[in-house]
């Protein structure tokens, strides 16, 4: 399976990519930064990410839910 879940601007030549995603049968969740090539129309992907067993998503789901607690605390958001 390969689905975008979210993409979103990380600068003017760059995004970040959430996804679903399959690698040798396992099932990931991918964070990735895209890049726009100098003179190309589509993005490719970069090394700069993170890819975790869909397994993991309760503790990621838990850290986010602190993340943003925290963030909240300290006026960041």
């Amino acid at each position: 399976m390969q689905k975008t879940v979210k993409a979103f601007p990380k600068n003017k030549f760059q995004e970040i990519r959430v996804s679903i995603t399959e690698y040798q049968g396992n099932d990931l969740i991918d964070i990735r930064t895209w890049t726009l090539p100098q003179g190309a129309s589509e993005y490719s992907p970069t090394g700069k990410g993170v890819s975790i067993n869909v397994k993991l998503y309760p503790e990621i789901k838990e850290a986010i839910l602190a993340l943003e607690s925290d963030l909240k605390e300290a006026k960041l958001i």
